[in-house]
């Protein structure tokens, strides 16, 4: 019976996962089009566009292969699980101990991977030019990434989300300059890797500018539907990275019964809240940077994860 209730959080927290990423979307659309004083669209919108995309027929290049086919399947699957494994409502569930940073950071370059190889798949000049400027972010944003983990993985003494987030709820943690360095970092890695303001607009579509909208031009229907719904999923997937390893207040522990899983939900929930209103602000209150300033905004991120890195060393040993 126990292992029934696991299986059944556990699928509830994946299933959590997959409907809250295009309302995430919609919402920080909502809340940037509010601040520009227009109506906009509503927080639902994100769901029709998927459900509209799945009724349409997807058109294929006549010269694409079958990895042109597979590629937003294999992202999806890729995002989803790496999304899942992160704590969202409740930790140490039945799977948490594949909830690895290492794993989390494999499967996300996977899904880049695909993204990048489908873009030059079909042999456009867009696709070329957005696939290398993918490769160009995330051969910066990873090292970033794992100067992050590293900082935290000498902090906690591990490299588990549930065990990290566990440690940092207790007072004794306190607050570290380190772990702010760390902080301000991933904030930096996560806006790089979603393609958001000032490294992408994902609501442009100009042919200089765009990264991620360069190599998806080609694709149309459930394809296109498949990568809308991948990118949401990596939104929603550095947004509860960040809560579960910062703000892990609200997580229900294990053994705890069902009043705490839903006290744990309705946390989740405004930690979601709190995020799409703090990206919408600072999205609406910077310009986009041009091209080639995107390694000196991504150097920074790799300095402030090398500095948070150091500095443990540095205070372990005095």
């Amino acid at each position: 019976m126990a292992l029934i209730l696991d299986l059944l959080v556990q699928g509830a927290q994946m299933a959590v996962v997959l409907l809250l990423a295009p309302l995430l979307t919609g919402f920080v659309r909502k809340i940037k089009a509010r601040l520009q004083r227009r109506r906009g669209a509503s927080v639902l919108q994100p769901y029709r566009d998927l459900a509209r995309l799945l009724r349409k027929e997807a058109v294929v290049a006549e010269n694409a292969s079958w990895l042109f086919r597979a590629a937003p399947y294999l992202m999806v699957a890729a995002t989803w699980v790496a999304a899942a494994l992160v704590p969202t409502f409740a930790t140490g569930l039945i799977f948490s101990w594949s909830a690895d940073l290492i794993a989390i950071i494999a499967l996300l370059g996977s899904a880049r991977f695909f993204l990048a190889l489908a873009g030059m798949d079909v042999g456009t000049s867009f696709g070329g030019i957005g696939a290398s400027r993918e490769m160009m972010i995330a051969s910066l944003a990873e090292p970033a990434m794992l100067l992050i983990v590293f900082t935290l993985a000498l902090t906690a003494g591990s490299t588990q989300l549930a065990t990290i987030a566990e440690l940092f709820t207790r007072p004794e943690v306190g607050l570290r300059v380190s772990l702010g360095l760390a902080l301000v970092a991933l904030v930096m890695v996560a806006i790089a890797e979603n393609g958001r303001i000032p490294i992408d607009n994902p609501a442009t579509h100009l042919e200089l500018t765009m990264v991620h909208e360069a190599m998806v031009l080609e694709y149309s229907g459930r394809h296109l539907a498949m990568i809308e719904l991948a990118a949401s999923l990596k939104l929603l997937l550095y947004v509860s990275l960040i809560a579960a390893l910062f703000v892990p207040w609200g997580l229900a522990l294990p053994g705890t019964g069902g009043g705490a899983y839903a006290v744990g939900l309705v946390t989740y929930l405004a930690k979601l809240a709190v995020g799409g209103v703090l990206l919408a602000v600072f999205e609406t209150s910077i310009a986009k940077m041009r091209v080639f300033r995107v390694p000196e905004f991504l150097g920074a991120a790799l300095m402030l994860g090398l500095l948070g890195t150091l500095l443990l060393f540095v205070s372990r040993s005095l």
